[in-house]
Formats: structure tokens, C-alpha cells, sequence
């Protein structure tokens, strides 16, 4: 059980500059969850500097005090997107009506029912991370949790690596798809090369991947997905629009699960400063919202390589980090020594 330390140290100045700096990491922490490929990275790379300069893990940070950073994460995901979040609260009503009703097609879905069924697919996988791990008295979330807690870098920077690869993967596949469109266009023919609507298996590998980025902290959670999406042949902005939506229950899920144990905890909700808990709240959706404005920006004018360069050097920095501190024992920004 994480202890109470956030919200217990004397020096007021040094509590408001560690709640800033562990509001910004935990913003992203899309494991979280949620967030863009600007906010995945933005995530780790704030994880890594609070972790080593702050000497301070995630497993220190107070539960209530997370679970208002993912509220003010699903506040900057719900504001961006607001308008589609309504038409998909509209259509999914209208589409229990025609269940109840006979009217449903599968075949005759248009793309909003399409969208809704597929969110609700794409969040089953999420249930396998409440397996047990054999030979444990862990489940795989568990596992989430020992990862992030690490003290070295060196899962965090295989993981920023892998988000790399992966993006350079979907930017190749997405080009492919856009030069055949253009030559099924100059040859007057009707195919597309790429899609707008997801299927059951694109919904169903978008969703294993999420739950793969939530184990592996440093795997952008938006990241990952949105290059599966277009590996898959989906178009770039509604696979973006996809793995955003796709986040809002996933960190909403996650605000409740830590809810839940902030209460159960021996802390409980008792001293609890409000301004600390307020600041982190305000950066997390700050943070939150431009990540996305910033990577709808990078998909916009083609210019992700310079996200995939960013995540690959930070990795490799990470790497090179990691074998230092695991060869001399301490800790390279602070020399405490690692447990």
C-alpha cells in the first residue's frame, strides 16, 4: 500500500514545487492511460526526472491525490473531444432503442454506432488486467505497479524504444495506404486504401495494445494504438479520434479503482491539502489538453518524425542512464543509493 509522505512533509515551499512537478508526471501516467503521443513521452519523461531528482517513485504519491490527476486528464480528453463524446452518448441510446426495439442492423451501423460498438469491443481486453499471475498473489495490474515503482530507468527506456518503432511502423503504413489512394484516384477507380470505420479485429488488437501500454511504463498508451490502427489500414485522424475516445472510459476506470483504494486505505481521505490537490489537478488538464493539441498538430502536417527521433533518443538516453546507476550502485542526480 503506497504511503501517506505526499501530503505529510513540513516545508510548504518544497511541497508546492514537488506537487507541480508530480502533477505532471502523474498527468500522463496514460499508463495512461491516457493520453497522445506527445503525452505519453511527456509522461516519461517527467516520471523520469521526479523519480531521479525528486528521488521520489509512484508508489509514494497519495492515492486521492492520483485519482484527482486522472480526473483532471479525463477533463482535458472529455473537453477536446466534447462534441463527438455528445454525438456518441446520442447514437449509443438510439441504438439501444433500436435493439430493444428490432430495428438494429450490423450491416447498416453509420459511423458514429460503428465507433460506439468498437469502443465498447476494444475495452473487453482491458479485463486481462485482473488475471492472476501464476505463481503470485499478483494480478497483471499488479505488475503495472512494480514496473512503475522501479527504480531504474532501464524497462521505461526499452519501452520509449518500442513506442518508436512502433510509430515509425504506422507512419510507413499510413503513407503506403495514402500513395495507393491517390492512384486509385488518377485511375478513376472507387477503392480506398484506407478506412474510416474499425472492424471487430482492428477494435479487438487496439485493445490488447492498451492493456499491453498500461504494464509497460514508457509504451505511449495513444502512441501504441494509433500506429495498430494504422497498421491496420485505418485512416490517421480517426484512428487518432479512436484511441482518444478509447481513453476516456480506460482513465475513468482508473480513477474509480484508485477511488476506491484511497478510501479502503488505512490514510483514508484525512489531511488532505486542498491547493496541492487543486494544482495538480489544474496541470494535469492543462498538460492533458495541449499534449493533444500538440500531437493533432504533429498528425496534421506530417511531421511525427520528429516524435519518433524524440522518443528514440530519450530511450537510448535512458538506456545509457540506466547502466550507469546499475553499474555504480547510486543514483546518478542525487547519488542516493538504489535499492
Amino acid at each position: 500500500m503506497p504511503t501517506h509522505t505526499a501530503f505529510q512533509r513540513t516545508n510548504k515551499k518544497e511541497d508546492l514545487k514537488t506537487y507541480f512537478l508530480e502533477g505532471i508526471h502523474n498527468h500522463v501516467n496514460f499508463r495512461c492511460y491516457y493520453s497522445g503521443y506527445c503525452s505519453g513521452t511527456y509522461r516519461i519523461f517527467a516520471l523520469a526526472i521526479t523519480q531521479h531528482i525528486l528521488g521520489a517513485g509512484t508508489g509514494e504519491s497519495n492515492l486521492f491525490f492520483n485519482v484527482m490527476l486522472h480526473v483532471g486528464t479525463l477533463v482535458a480528453v472529455v473537453a477536446f473531444y466534447h462534441k463527438l463524446v455528445w454525438d456518441l452518448i446520442k447514437e449509443f441510446f438510439l441504438m439501444l432503442k433500436d435493439i430493444f426495439t428490432g430495428k438494429f442492423k450490423w450491416s447498416k451501423m453509420n459511423y458514429n454506432r460503428n465507433l460506439v460498438v468498437m469502443l465498447i469491443i476494444g475495452l473487453i481486453p482491458l479485463f486481462l488486467l485482473f488475471l492472476p499471475i501464476p505463481g503470485t498473489d499478483m494480478k497483471l495490474k499488479d505488475l503495472a505497479d512494480r514496473l512503475s515503482a522501479s527504480p531504474v530507468l532501464i524497462v521505461t527506456a526499452c519501452s520509449l524504444i518500442l513506442t518508436s518503432v512502433l510509430l515509425t511502423i504506422g507512419i510507413i503504413r499510413n503513407r503506403k495506404s495514402v500513395a495507393s489512394t491517390h492512384k486509385h484516384l488518377a485511375t478513376k477507380s472507387n477503392a480506398k486504401a484506407t478506412r474510416d470505420n474499425f472492424n471487430v479485429v482492428d477494435a479487438i488488437l487496439v485493445g490488447v495494445t492498451q492493456v499491453c501500454a498500461a504494464l509497460l511504463p514508457g509504451l505511449s498508451r495513444s502512441g501504441s494504438t494509433l500506429s495498430v490502427g494504422e497498421m491496420r489500414g485505418i485512416s490517421k485522424q480517426k484512428a487518432l479520434d479512436y484511441t482518444f475516445v478509447l481513453g476516456i472510459p480506460s482513465i475513468l476506470a482508473a480513477a474509480l479503482l484508485e477511488g476506491v483504494d484511497a478510501i479502503k486505505s488505512p490514510e483514508g481521505l484525512s489531511n488532505i491539502e486542498f491547493l496541492p490537490l487543486i494544482i495538480g489537478m489544474a496541470v494535469s488538464a492543462v498538460v492533458g489538453y495541449l499534449a493533444i493539441v500538440i500531437f493533432k498538430w504533429f498528425l496534421k502536417s506530417d511531421k511525427m518524425e520528429i516524435f519518433v527521433i524524440y522518443t528514440a533518443v530519450v530511450g537510448v538516453a535512458f538506456i545509457v542512464i540506466s547502466i550507469i546507476e546499475m553499474n555504480t550502485g547510486v543514483n546518478l542526480f542525487t547519488g542516493a543509493p538504489i535499492a
